[in-house]
């Protein structure tokens, strides 16, 4: 049977040295605040919002919700981003997104300020990830993804390591800490030919595609460590990842689940770097 690689497990880990930062911050006069903004009420935005209002209550980190109405003009949602970017109270912003049609985000990606870009939305954190950098903020799931193998004890240095997908929020940047930590790295994608033959010779796989169920039990060897980043619904409407997880979690040497896996990391990682932008004093 797989190691299963428990999201809360990892999550609990991290809650007293989170808890012991924020208090230290605290006992300075400093609270560390979390500006959400949020345009209407996607479920999966609402979803987030609870998972992370929980993780931050108890260790005492404050979370202000900015709902703005889906029909808000462009000037209207860049106005109200900004007063919020200057605000001195607020440490770290988080735009949910994808935005309402009619509305983008570029604006927003332009403009804030890298310190208080706690999911590494701009232009200048990508840049420093991508130089290799370990100043500013990468986003929180290629983050907590490092964060979960490092916690189960896979050092990623020169393993082999395939990632499944190359999103800007994901695959891209994941792929360039992994390179940080001295792994090596191949990044594929649907239009990968012959992708269960390269996913098979890797120690690592990170699925992270965004189609459900997409990576089956071909796809790895009983040596795999799998972690699955998808955020999937299959045929009957339930929460999957981007792994065949009946099949494959039987077979391969550890394996992430979903949900319940990297998705309760990635709001601790969240909380991580609010408490760092706090200490930067953004």
């Amino acid at each position: 049977m797989a190691v299963l690689m428990k999201g809360s497990d990892v999550s609990s880990r991290m809650k007293e040295m989170l808890f012991a930062r924020a208090s230290e911050l605290k006992a300075k006069g400093i609270n560390p605040a979390l500006a959400i903004i949020r345009v209407g009420r996607r479920e999966d935005d609402l979803v987030y919002e609870r998972a992370i209002l929980k993780r931050f209550n108890p260790l005492g980190l404050t979370v202000n919700v900015h709902e703005l109405p889906e029909d808000i003009s462009q000037e209207d949602f860049n106005a109200e981003f900004m007063r919020l970017n200057d605000n001195p109270e607020v440490h770290g912003l988080l735009l949910f997104r994808p935005l309402p049609a009619g509305l983008s985000d570029e604006y927003v990606c332009l403009n804030m300020n890298p310190r208080k870009d706690i999911d590494g939305m701009s232009p200048v954190n990508a840049a420093r990830i991508f130089a290799g950098e370990r100043e500013g903020f990468a986003p929180c799931t290629p983050s907590a993804v490092m964060v979960m193998l490092a916690q189960y004890g896979y050092d990623v240095s020169g393993m082999n390591v395939v990632i499944v997908g190359r999103s800007m929020v994901v695959g891209r940047p994941l792929a360039m800490l992994m390179l940080r930590a001295n792994a090596t790295v191949t990044v594929c994608h649907t239009k990968t030919h012959n992708l269960p033959e390269i996913c098979k010779k890797a120690d690592i796989v990170i699925a992270a595609a965004g189609h459900p169920k997409m990576l089956t039990q071909e796809y790895f060897t009983k040596k795999s460590i799998v972690v699955d980043v998808g955020i999937d619904t299959d045929e009957q409407g339930n929460l999957c990842g981007d792994v065949d997880f009946e099949r494959v979690s039987g077979f391969v040497k550890a394996i992430s689940p979903v949900p319940g896996g990297v998705g309760a990391v990635t709001t601790s990682v969240l909380a991580e770097h609010l408490i760092m932008a706090a200490r930067l004093g953004a």
